[in-house]
């Protein structure tokens, strides 16, 4: 039996296993998808303290690398749920595990437009992930459908590598980092489709456009792609715990900045929390804050 299970390795995650191992704990850490999170799909991690640029999959391996050094089993698992009790049991597909202590670090996954064919046409023109897939359009025509931070890097990332890239956003403005516009309203190959949104996706083996509504006129046009990047936000991966800690509206934990839940020794941390900002370095500071927690929760029995 480990003292705390986390589900979870994103930084978040690796965080807390961190804290609690340098406290003396023993921790196992359960990862489902992608060891070091959706950070590792970023090309270019420039705001975090310390370091004036690293890339985010430099950034995970670093972390990962010094959880690991410090004893954190790691495991490829995907947690289905938690059964409480003096002694708690993780179960995942692929066995369960006792704890004394659980920090849920798990994130949240890419939020799909909900168009008809999106699910069929992912890997054949759809992609979430412009660092994974945008080689495969060099040269090519793509869009980007979004307005945050993650669309304005997806959108400049994209525009190094292909011949034409339009941004289509469903306000007249953006949420991202002025810079982030900045720099793509320099680009010559970057067109910019406002106040509009992807009313719908065109071929069926492989994707071939876009048909985008203006949202202030109703006017519709197809766009002619070879590629299609959402970046639409994400959606937490909470569903599997809504028995055992509170979720907000929008399926967020419930849950302070001290991460604890209504259970005693069950604690949230990252972007699965309800919280105004969802940086890096906000993930990283809830790690800490969970990993103690437990800590503090274990000591207490």
């Amino acid at each position: 039996m480990k003292d705390i299970v986390i589900i979870g390795a994103g930084p978040a995650g690796l965080t807390a296993a961190i804290y609690a191992l340098r406290a003396g704990k023993s921790v196992l850490v359960l990862e489902k998808e992608l060891f070091g999170g959706q950070i590792t799909y970023s090309p270019s991690v420039e705001n975090y303290p310390g370091y004036k640029q690293i890339s985010g999959n430099e950034f995970a391996e670093n972390l990962i690398e010094q959880a690991t050094a410090l004893g954190a089993e790691i495991e490829l698992a995907e947690a289905t749920k938690i059964v409480d009790g003096p002694v708690k049991t993780v179960i995942t597909d692929g066995g369960s595990y006792e704890c004394k202590s659980v920090i849920i670090a798990a994130g949240s996954r890419h939020r799909r437009l909900g168009l008809r064919g999106e699910e069929e046409l992912i890997g054949a023109g759809v992609s979430y992930c412009a660092v994974c897939d945008g080689a495969f359009f060099k040269g090519k025509t793509v869009a980007v459908a979004g307005g945050g931070d993650a669309a304005l890097q997806d959108a400049i990332f994209l525009s190094d590598r292909c011949r034409k890239v339009f941004v289509i956003h469903r306000r007249d403005t953006f949420r991202g980092e002025a810079r982030l516009e900045t720099v793509l309203r320099s680009r010559d190959n970057v067109e910019f489709v406002m106040n509009s949104v992807v009313e719908s996706l065109e071929g069926k083996e492989k994707l071939s456009g876009v048909t985008v509504r203006n949202r202030q006129t109703g006017e519709t046009k197809t766009i002619p792609l070879d590629g299609l990047f959402i970046a639409v936000g994400q959606e937490p991966q909470n569903t599997p715990f809504s028995d055992m800690i509170a979720l907000d509206g929008a399926g967020y934990a419930d849950a302070g900045e001290d991460c604890r839940t209504g259970t005693p020794g069950i604690f949230v941390a990252g972007d699965c929390r309800r919280k105004a900002v969802r940086q890096l370095t906000t993930a990283v500071g809830d790690g800490a804050v969970a990993g103690l927690a437990a800590v503090d929760y274990i000591n207490s029995l």
